[in-house]
């Protein structure tokens, strides 16, 4: 194991980190803006490695560095029924004890004077903007590192203009073998063109993109098709008579698309630096493909486990944990790629994990923030509904009734965080074979 490996775990496991710590600040400063009285800060759980108190909260460092939190008073409201001028009744239902217990615990978090100063009292927007700050530093943190990797260091663009012309048709399916005497010239080749031919237009549709004549020329199948270009600084016209074969998909190249239009040339690669509409679009794109795939957390964890324990090979795409990042963060730092190169990566990558991490805490159910973001818009609903229908003001959403199904959402993240991490040390992803 080189130092540079070693090196780039320790980067990349120390970025996670301090994603973690910023993300916990999300909630702690608008915690703080509207009154709720923080007591503890602390990244990572487990027994305290390090602590200062300034004011009235205490700020740590964990020796399991597996998340964090903010511990704010009052997270749960007593009982409706509770009145001191009356006797309670006792439940004992295990469930119901369960959750009694855990008001207790709250309540004597609360000092005199604090009553104002409690979550479960401030009004439901609050609540929401507090659960919501840490997911939106996440966001906030993955939209400014891709930012500097698109707009600092520039991103590869595919140009419409022909870089070489391949000799040969071969079907996707045997892309890695070299031509043959059998296989067919491409269109391209018999048709003449040359490196450095730019597309002006293609069956009369103009061409703004290597990615709009792809699309053209695999919709238009086969058949002779007129295609001007730019060569030397004059147009001229070619007609290309196109076949039809199967090449990967557009939008998931590991499946194969029968019978589309085929050209045969391959595009010119530049890296140029873009502007915030730029990263603005391909945030929006990546949000969205990671809370899609967010819905297949549980297939991917069956993955995860048949790696673990049948050695079957790690999906790439899967998720992983932040042993598995901080080796990552090794492979890069030890390969033999440019120094800028490396530098990117670690920044998409952990990027891509603060993005994976703010919509992972927007699912919701309790614990995540989700559960207690939907929390607060419930009341809000409610509220709104009793103030229309000129009804009494309802009560506070009362969290404690889902405490149940929290401890054991609690579990299974529990679960999947030890499987993860197991599975990263025995069958961890790797960047090459």
């Amino acid at each position: 194991m080189s130092w540079q490996f070693i090196a780039g775990f320790v980067i990349l496991f120390v970025g996670l980190l301090v994603s973690i710590a910023l993300h916990e600040i999300g909630h702690l400063v608008p915690a703080k803006i509207f009154g709720v009285r923080v007591t503890q800060y602390m990244v990572g759980f487990g027994s305290t490695m390090w602590s200062r108190r300034r004011g009235e909260t205490e700020y740590g460092i964990k020796w399991i560095p597996m998340g964090g939190y903010i511990r704010m008073i009052g997270m749960l409201p007593p009982r409706p029924s509770d009145d001191p001028t009356k006797l309670r009744s006792v439940s004992t239902g295990p469930w119901q004890g369960l959750i009694e217990n855990a008001r207790q615990v709250a309540s004597e978090e609360i000092r005199p004077g604090d009553e104002d100063r409690v979550f479960y009292r401030k009004p439901w927007w609050q609540k929401a903007i507090i659960m919501s700050g840490g997911p939106f530093m996440n966001f906030v943190l993955a939209f400014g590192l891709f930012a500097v990797v698109m707009m600092g260091f520039g991103v590869t663009v595919l140009k419409p203009t022909v870089n070489a012309v391949s000799p040969c048709v071969v079907p996707a399916s045997q892309a890695n073998r070299e031509c043959t005497s059998a296989d067919p010239k491409t269109p391209a080749l018999a048709a003449g063109l040359q490196k450095g031919d730019r597309f002006v237009s293609i069956d009369g549709k103009p061409v703004t993109s290597w990615e709009s004549a792809t699309s053209t020329i695999r919709a238009l199948g086969a058949g002779p098709v007129p295609i001007v270009i730019e060569r030397a600084g004059q147009q001229q016209t070619v007609t290309v008579n196109l076949i039809a074969t199967e090449r990967p998909d557009l939008e998931d190249p590991t499946k194969i698309v029968k019978n589309v239009g085929f050209l045969g040339v391959e595009p010119t690669q530049v890296t140029e630096r873009q502007g915030p509409g730029y990263v603005v679009s391909e945030m929006w794109d990546m949000t969205s493909r990671t809370a899609v795939s967010m819905l297949d957390i549980p297939g991917k964890m069956v993955g995860v486990w048949h790696a673990a324990f049948s050695g079957e090979e790690r999906d790439p795409n899967g998720p992983i944990g932040i042993v598995g990042a901080g080796r990552i963060g090794g492979e890069i730092a030890a390969s033999a790629a440019p120094i800028e190169n490396k530098i990117v990566i670690f920044i998409n990558l952990l990027a891509g994990l603060n993005l994976a991490i703010g919509i992972f805490n927007l699912i919701p159910l309790l614990p995540l923030d989700g559960g207690h973001i939907a929390g607060g818009l419930w009341e809000g609903l409610k509220r709104g509904f009793a103030r229309v229908a000129r009804r009494p003001t309802p009560g506070y959403v009362d969290v404690a009734k889902a405490l149940p199904l929290t401890y054991a959402m609690a579990t299974v993240l529990i679960f999947m965080g030890g499987l993860l991490i197991f599975a990263d040390i025995v069958n961890p992803v790797r960047l090459s074979g």
